[in-house]
């Protein structure tokens, strides 16, 4: 039987975004743009999902350009994922707030193996988007940030949840990070019934940008969710 890493590993492998961007939005495909992501993802991957146990999915919105769109690992900065993960990312060196909030929660949790047997952590859009701000910077864009972005990715968006799905994910619940996240994804499971119920979380950069100070008791009321 195929594992649960094989699986992904594969899907990440073939993502490729066919669809008309609105002008001035470009895709962040990692899994094409760097040669490193497909070795890191295998290794990744190996170590905490090499089995055909069930998991529970948490959803974030779609990769960072610091965190995802750079390891190809989801809510993962290259700095955890060499000193937690225990995995080197050469070429390029990130730090990324979400992630710090994220592993501070496995922590809490258990730990890497316990949590990454529990959960497995994606985001709505598995492929992020950078768009050109007013002063010419190019800065992280959310799919549903545009009208026409949502409706241009919504049957890409479909298709990968039901392939990841297919991994082994436990549909009864399916967590999602951001409240206007958990908006857009409550559409698209209206309409195809993916999951039982999502339950939506304060977004990791929501809270460390914004309140920091009370970091300890998100990752509490994450964790009476989760546990």
């Amino acid at each position: 039987m195929t594992s649960f890493a094989t699986k992904a590993v594969d899907f990440y492998k073939g993502l490729q975004l066919s669809a008309n961007l609105p002008k001035g939005i470009k895709v962040l495909n990692p899994f094409k743009q760097n040669e490193e992501v497909i070795a890191t993802l295998n290794t990744f991957y190996k170590k905490f999902y090499d089995d055909n146990n069930q998991r529970k999915i948490i959803l974030g919105i779609n990769p960072g350009r610091l965190g995802a769109g750079v390891t190809g690992i989801p809510f993962t900065d290259t700095k955890r994922l060499s000193e937690i993960c225990g995995i080197e990312f050469g070429s390029i060196k990130t730090h990324e707030p979400s992630s710090v909030f994220i592993y501070d929660l496995i922590e809490k949790f258990g730990g890497t193996e316990k949590f990454f047997a529990t959960y497995y952590i994606n985001s709505v859009c598995p492929l992020g988007f950078i768009e050109q701000n007013k002063n010419g910077n190019w800065v992280n864009c959310n799919y549903y940030d545009h009208k026409e972005l949502f409706l241009a990715l919504k049957g890409f968006i479909i298709s990968s949840l039901k392939k990841q799905i297919a991994f082994g994910v436990d549909t009864t619940i399916c967590y999602v990070l951001g409240k206007k996240n958990a908006e857009f994804l409550s559409l698209i499971n209206n309409e195809m019934k993916f999951f039982d119920s999502v339950i939506a979380l304060d977004h990791p950069r929501y809270i460390v940008q914004y309140k920091s100070k009370s970091k300890a008791d998100y990752i509490n009321k994450y964790l009476k969710y989760l546990q």
